[in-house]
């Protein structure tokens, strides 16, 4: 009896002793993990969940800092979850942090991440209330994906009704005339243009011709000017003969009036007027040998400053 007793208590003791060190280990472990670590709740409505594990991570800025300890779904609201999350103390979380959901591309699997934006702001604490610091929930790439889509599909649609709006019995057959109008006018513009490319060759010939007929007037005129040079050479050595002549008379002219009036030892007055005549006939002579000069004088006219007294140009 004696040793079925010392049995008994012997047992008792190391089950009180085994609960003690479990005890003492999840003691330690909570006090240890509440000395390290920092619990936040996140309630999530909007963002999906799928591929979310409990131990998933949390990371900010690409770093993990915690860890997923639990989720569950609200009783009032079904689209609402709550998520608790252990997060290292020295991580930076404040009141402007929010939670964004995203995923791996290749194992789908998701995690949190936080996000808190540049500037002054105040740590996050629990309100009253609250069992743990409540993290807002943010807008997730996925989320902003999903809505500008859902935009260009409900843009889409809009315009598609507009669209078959526009395309009645009356817009269809406003619309054909307008193309039978376009199409015509397109039709008139070609045959006008046919008509000024047939103009501009028209042109084109005329103005060839008119080259050809400015060339062959050039050629004229220099031959003209070949042929008249000869001529007027010609003319200018007939001219200085004929002055040469003139001179010649009139010298004979004053000797042969000088010999008179020395023969006659004053002679009569009619060959002095004789004389006289003579002299004045060798002088308009001699003014029109020097008029036929200038070749220019004798087909236009003389110059101004080939006038005599009292001359004018008519």
């Amino acid at each position: 009896m004696e040793p079925e007793v010392r049995y008994t208590w012997i047992g008792a003791t190391l089950v009180i002793l085994v609960a003690a060190l479990v005890a003492s280990v999840v003691w330690l472990k909570s006090a240890g993990t509440r000395a390290t670590d920092q619990i936040y709740e996140i309630v999530f409505v909007r963002q999906s969940l799928e591929g979310l594990q409990v131990g998933g991570s949390v990371n900010m800025r690409g770093i993990r800092v915690g860890q997923v300890m639990s989720y569950s779904l609200s009783r009032e609201e079904i689209n609402r979850v709550n998520v608790l999350i252990r997060v290292d103390r020295t991580t930076p979380v404040s009141d402007k942090t929010v939670a964004v959901v995203s995923r791996n591309i290749v194992t789908g699997l998701a995690r949190i991440n936080l996000v808190s934006p540049n500037g002054p702001s105040a740590p996050l604490v629990a309100q009253a209330g609250e069992t743990y610091p409540i993290i807002r929930e943010g807008t997730s790439t996925d989320e902003k994906i999903e809505e500008v889509a859902t935009r260009l599909a409900e843009s889409g649609v809009a315009a598609l009704e507009r669209v078959g709006n526009f395309l009645d019995a009356d817009n269809k057959q406003a619309f054909t005339d307008a193309l039978v109008s376009v199409r015509n006018v397109a039709s008139d513009l070609d045959q006008r243009l046919e008509r000024l490319d047939h103009t501009l060759s028209v042109i084109d010939r005329n103005v060839q011709t008119f080259g050809r007929a400015s060339d062959d007037i050039s050629k004229s005129v220099d031959r003209i000017r070949g042929e008249f040079g000869p001529v007027a050479a010609q003319a200018g050595n007939t001219l200085q003969e004929v002055s040469v002549a003139a001179r010649t008379l009139r010298q004979d002219a004053s000797n042969l009036s000088r010999q008179i009036e020395t023969a006659a030892g004053g002679g009569s007055l009619e060959l002095r007027a004789t004389a006289q005549e003579l002299r004045v006939t060798a002088e308009l002579l001699d003014r029109t040998l020097g008029r036929l000069r200038d070749p220019r004088a004798v087909l236009f006219g003389p110059h101004e400053t080939q006038l005599g007294p009292g001359e004018k140009l008519k």
